[in-house]
């Protein structure tokens, strides 16, 4: 790019800029000398390819989605909390929020992920030892009792069930007094991230994805500032990926749920922003920086280009960071807290929107109140003490951060025309039912591929650690160490026989002819519709809403969905 477009992309900068609200805060170094908002070329210099570089708060939002950077608003502190039962959790959530969290994100119990009720027999044992247990409306009510849900934004981590949980969300604002048109927060609901990686789905991916594209309707409609879709790299990158796998698999998702929304009629410009992202934060620091930044420009080059978005919001890929939990260990579990504090600083570096430091402790249990507090410490000295919210993308125009970045782009596009490529094979007509993504993603689920690419990148990395090529501090180098045991958080298992006991009494004070009626209307109106996702029948939203209220269960709500679509085995692999 010549001198005099660099310039003018700078006057632009400076415009947006002044003109946008910045925090009351000193912009400063420590020593009080003053530092600009953002850096650049020097005037008068011509930068090779500065265009993919740019500017903060313009396409293609390599360097952030707003001018001010973190001068105008910091990320969102949202720690990831969930335990026990109900009551539990929200004395958890009234001690973040006290502590200085500007947000909440749900842990749910793995019976709840799974869809099944606390005394579900397959629930035995893992009643709120994983994240909080939820079985009905009556819980989500007394999960955020005395936090007004008009005031707080709140993350739901949840994809299998995330439905019939964001209606008893809904239900639970209704009974607080506060109207849902007004909710702001975010549901995970990516069911594609199950398949490859976490494995926790309910049915096939075709009824999920009706199920996806009923809430992705029903949000865009009437609930405008709520985020339906929290499209999650992180599991896949806990489950062993590469950076740029994380990149390009989770990136490849969302534009499948992009493919989902144009074919349900809705407006790109109106329902894109509605789409957010979740990512892992791993250990190599510059690594993880680039991918951010890749991610963004990534992201909105093909909503550009390739689907037709033409706002910036609906350009703008904005995204909550997680620090990796599979980075933490057992061995030396201080260690870890230097490890969240490196992986925090490069989500912040690399522009995140929001964040969640892991506590030092989870390799062995949920997190004790004071790792809990540590964790959240963290975050608030890199926020308060560093001064790395003085500059928007400070690392911007380094070398090697540059050059990593352009690196994983290119091998995200790689990627992304495999996954195409496998769509073409599956499709070879061309008529794919909702996109050419969407169905390059359904074959390399139902073949293994996506679990195959990921088992054999974590394969590499475990082989690396055994041969010391890799080193992990006090695993395999560093070992001697004067640290004693932690004392862990322990769920009681009174915590289980405590949520079944008042499920039952919740069941037996219900209309039951009022219970069955309603799930009966939903089981008609799962029957209603296509099976590939366009579901041109009837939105579900409304009768999952219905029995909700009248005090179905989760696994009553998942039984009823259960009978109607069936289940799914993934194909073995060896």
């Amino acid at each position: 790019m010549d001198a005099d477009a660099i310039a003018e992309g700078r006057r632009r900068w400076q415009a947006r800029y002044d003109a946008a609200r910045k925090r009351n805060a000193d912009f400063t170094t420590l020593s009080g000398e003053p530092v600009e908002p953002v850096y650049g070329p020097a005037p008068g210099d011509s930068v090779e390819g500065f265009e993919r570089i740019g500017w903060p708060g313009e396409f293609p939002f390599t360097r952030g989605l707003y001018p001010t950077g973190y001068r105008g608003r910091t990320w969102t502190i949202r720690q990831f909390a969930g335990f026990g039962n109900a009551e539990q959790t929200n004395q958890r959530y009234k001690m973040i929020l006290e502590a200085g969290g500007g947000g909440l994100s749900v842990a749910f119990d793995m019976p709840t992920l799974m869809g099944r009720d606390s005394d579900d027999p397959r629930s035995l044992g893992e009643v709120g030892h994983c994240g909080v247990a939820v079985d009905s409306a009556a819980d989500m009510e007394v999960l955020f009792r005395d936090i007004p849900l008009d005031q707080v934004t709140t993350s739901m981590t949840v994809s299998g069930p995330a439905v019939p949980l964001f209606c008893m969300y809904l239900v639970a604002a209704e009974r607080q007094g506060v109207d849902p048109a007004v909710l702001n927060g975010t549901l995970q609901t990516d069911i594609f991230k199950e398949y490859i990686a976490q494995k926790e789905w309910l049915f096939g991916p075709e009824p999920h994805l009706r199920l996806i594209g009923d809430l992705m309707e029903y949000c865009t409609h009437n609930i405008p500032a709520y985020k339906p879709l929290s499209v999650s790299g992180y599991h896949i990158r806990e489950a062993g990926s590469t950076a740029a796998q994380e990149l390009a698999y989770t990136l490849a998702d969302g534009f499948a749920y992009v493919e989902l929304g144009l074919s349900r009629g809705l407006d790109v410009n109106t329902f894109a922003p509605g789409l957010s992202f979740f990512f892992d934060a791993h250990l190599d620091f510059f690594e993880e920086i680039a991918k951010f930044r890749a991610a963004r420009r990534i992201w909105a080059r093909w909503m550009r280009d390739v689907f037709g978005a033409t706002s910036e919001r609906a350009q703008w890929l904005r995204f909550h960071t997680q620090t990796a939990g599979v980075s933490l260990t057992a061995q030396q579990p201080y260690n870890n807290v230097v490890r969240t504090a490196v992986e925090a600083l490069a989500a912040v570096l690399g522009g995140t929107n929001s964040l969640h430091t892991n506590a030092l402790d989870e390799t062995l249990a949920l997190p004790s109140e004071q790792a809990a507090e540590i964790a959240l410490r963290t975050q608030q000295v890199i926020m308060e003490e560093t001064g790395v919210t003085n500059v928007a993308d400070p690392l911007g125009g380094s070398w090697y951060l540059e050059s990593l970045t352009d690196r994983i782009e290119e091998a995200a596009e790689k990627i992304f025309e495999q996954i195409k490529e496998r769509g073409r094979r599956a499709v070879p007509d061309g008529n794919h039912p909702i996109g050419p993504m969407t169905s390059g993603i359904l074959r390399g689920i139902e073949d293994g591929w996506f679990t195959s690419e990921i088992a054999e990148a974590s394969f590499r990395y475990q082989q690396a650690l055994e041969k010391g090529e890799k080193k992990l501090v006090g695993v395999n180098c560093h070992h001697k160490s004067v640290t004693g045991d932690l004392e862990i958080l322990r769920v009681s298992h009174e915590v289980e026989r405590e949520q079944v006991r008042v499920l039952a009494e919740r069941r037996a004070a219900r209309d039951d002819t009022a219970v069955r009626n309603a799930l009966a209307a939903l089981a008609e109106a799962a029957r209603d519709g296509a099976g590939d996702g366009t579901a041109r029948g009837r939105n579900m939203i409304e009768p999952m809403l219905q029995a909700v209220r009248a005090e179905a269960t989760l696994g009553e709500i998942c039984g009823v969905l259960r009978d109607e679509w069936g289940t799914w085995t993934e194909p073995a692999a060896f």
